[in-house]
């Protein structure tokens, strides 16, 4: 499954069709595709391991799953694998055997912006009141709340756990004071923090 990182590595490459206008929009997703045909894409956000692609009057919202995948520019896998095609007049972006649905924009106001570790507004004073108040709760689940560090997956988390010499099953109440300061993730250092 595709972790934040991944996730935005697919925003950067999808970034060129901001602005532009779509010309057709199909796949088989269950929504209406027909009304993206002359709206434009005014947006890019992208929320752990959602992408969300902003346009006038709707949001599309894309959860790559475990295999889900993207291309640009050439759909690469057969029509039964399409869940979205958006083509644009200078190219495409093509969505494979992933969660696609359309959200009313309101809901973007609904997210903690704030929980995603690969975002500039992510708040490690925030996290740390999450991990306070659940005491009893296992290191390997925090880190894997997505409502605590949106964007983490396995990968993140052994890695996290690993580099800080934390044992998985460890209550969060429970973890040595030496080790407390480095439970925190500075996502853009991979330093971890508390």
């Amino acid at each position: 499954m595709p972790e934040g990182p991944s996730i935005i590595l697919m925003k950067e490459n999808l970034q060129p069709f901001v602005g532009q206008q779509v010309t057709e929009a199909s796949g088989n997703a269950k929504f209406d595709k027909e009304p993206f045909a002359g709206q434009t894409l005014l947006e890019i956000r992208t929320f752990g391991k959602q992408t969300y692609l902003v346009f006038e009057n709707a949001v599309i919202r894309i959860h790559l799953l475990m295999f889900g995948s993207y291309s640009i520019d050439e759909q690469t896998k057969p029509d039964k694998s399409l869940r979205l095609s958006l083509i644009f007049p200078q190219g495409g972006m093509y969505f494979y055997t992933c969660s696609v649905k359309t959200v009313d924009p309101e809901f973007l106001s609904s997210i903690d912006w704030e929980a995603d570790v690969m975002s500039d507004q992510w708040s490690p004073e925030k996290a740390e009141k999450k991990l306070k108040s659940n005491p009893k709760m296992l290191v390997c689940d925090a880190l894997m709340n997505q409502d605590i560090f949106s964007g983490v997956g396995n990968i993140i988390k052994n890695e996290v756990l690993f580099r800080i010499g934390v044992q998985p099953e460890s209550l969060l109440g429970n973890i040595p004071a030496k080790n407390e300061k480095n439970l925190l993730l500075k996502p853009e250092t991979t330093v971890l923090i508390f």
